[in-house]
């Protein structure tokens, strides 16, 4: 079972703060030996942003340029290279523990893939992998993939493009890939393609690849994870 927590539009810094609260509950009941299970799935559009991941090396006047354009510039500790996440694009962080999978980040890269790839199959568009990670139409990525993993526990995940602003790509190469583009699901169906609308067939398409079910967060866990950051951040400032 995973528990699904919708966050909503929301800034990359709070999403990521609730990701790392999450994954720490993870790595401390790892330690302690208890039998917790706070596998979860973060779904959430991000404010515009520009985010890059640990093998970037993006000069200081490239980085106030992106800014200047209205994005926020984040740097984590994801694979992969540069990326834009916007309103109307899916943003999936499944923080969960391999070990109640498949130990194997290649198993679990592979099954994000296959979760896009289905789901572009049930609108009727073919998509595919290449040897760049994400999930590709022809030579467009619809879906980029970074993630980062710790004793098998995740962070970070996948970006599908909804019905996203795609002219924020414009200013980017992609994921560091040069002559390929980038494309969304309202593109290549022709139909508007919102969140709203995808968010329950890529849930259908995770329980299926994963082999898992899921229902939404409930209060008591959600405080419990937000008291959590709230206490380290308090912490952090005495």
């Amino acid at each position: 079972m995973i528990k699904v927590w919708r966050l909503g539009l929301m800034s990359y810094d709070t999403a990521l703060k609730i990701q790392m609260a999450i994954a720490r509950k993870h790595l401390d009941s790892m330690t302690k030996g208890t039998d917790v299970d706070y596998d979860t799935l973060l779904l959430v559009e991000h404010k515009p942003v520009y985010t890059v991941g640990i093998r970037d090396d993006t000069p200081n006047d490239e980085i106030n340029r992106l800014r200047e354009l209205g994005a926020e510039f984040r740097k984590t500790n994801r694979g992969g290279l540069i990326t834009f996440h916007g309103p109307g694009q899916l943003v999936a962080y499944p923080v969960i523990n391999l070990k109640h999978y498949k130990t194997s980040v290649k198993w679990y890269v592979n099954s994000l893939e296959q979760t896009i790839i289905n789901l572009c199959e049930e609108l009727g568009i073919k998509a595919n992998r290449s040897p760049h990670t994400g999930v590709w139409i022809e030579d467009n990525k619809i879906a980029a993939i970074g993630i980062h993993a710790s004793r098998y526990v995740t962070s970070h995940g996948i970006s599908l493009n909804c019905d996203n602003d795609l002219s924020w790509f414009d200013h980017i190469v992609p994921c560091g890939i040069e002559d390929k583009g980038v494309t969304s699901l309202t593109n290549e169906t022709g139909v508007k393609c919102t969140t709203d609308i995808i968010t329950p067939m890529f849930l259908k398409n995770f329980e299926k690849v994963f082999g898992c079910k899921s229902e939404d967060i409930d209060t008591e866990m959600q405080e419990d994870i937000l008291n959590s950051l709230y206490c380290k951040l308090m912490d952090s400032t005495v």
